[in-house]
């Protein structure tokens, strides 16, 4: 096997069980210790397609949406006091969301790979984030998607109240899904530093 595919599957492997393991934890009311560790797949999407090519980050992502889905079945299997720890709805949201988030990363980075270091993976991790929280949140916890699991319909996601507890109504899920792609996009900037010396790494060790 490719060594530049073996690190990113690891890598990836890596930050997707974290995710889902950090997911349950929550940090304050808007956020979990989840939304710190699964920006950093796009760092290794990223990281992948520059160094390797976007086949292989496409290869790199199929692993991560496998492990995903088994993390996810995991999940289903764990009841706690309101039901299971990943809902179907939920499971389905975040595996949907993680793979067209990620493959349109991959292209719209190949497109851009051409010119400014940076402009390449700081506009395809903003557009794949921006696709990754509306496409979560909204088939995980909005109105429109309860068919999917009407056993599990989240009802306390739809909860209205002032967004962040200070701004205009809106339900609960909104506010979840500002305060997550705040956190993507402020470890997408920071994670331009390590980007830019891990490319050369990667490149001086391939």
């Amino acid at each position: 096997m490719n060594r530049g595919l073996i690190l990113g599957v690891v890598a990836m492997a890596a930050i997707v069980v974290a995710s889902n393991i950090l997911v349950q934890f929550l940090l304050g009311d808007w956020l979990t210790w989840g939304a710190f560790t699964y920006p950093f797949a796009f760092l290794v999407t990223d990281l992948m397609n520059r160094t390797y090519g976007p086949a292989l980050a496409r290869k790199v992502v199929f692993a991560g949406f496998v492990v995903g889905v088994i993390c996810s079945l995991i999940g289903t299997q764990i009841i706690l006091e309101f039901g299971p720890a990943v809902s179907l709805r939920i499971a389905l949201g975040s595996g949907f969301a993680f793979l067209v988030a990620q493959l349109t990363d991959v292209k719209i980075f190949d497109r851009l790979r051409i010119g400014s270091w940076w402009r390449a993976p700081l506009v395809s991790s903003f557009i794949g984030s921006s696709l990754d929280t509306f496409l979560f949140f909204s088939i995980a916890f909005s109105g429109a998607f309860i068919f999917l699991d009407a056993s599990q319909p989240n009802g306390w996601a739809r909860e209205v109240i002032p967004m962040f507890g200070i701004g205009p109504e809106a339900p609960l899920w909104v506010s979840l899904a500002v305060a997550d792609f705040a956190v993507k996009m402020s470890l997408a900037l920071v994670a331009l530093g390590p980007y830019r010396r891990l490319t050369r790494t990667l490149g001086r060790a391939g």
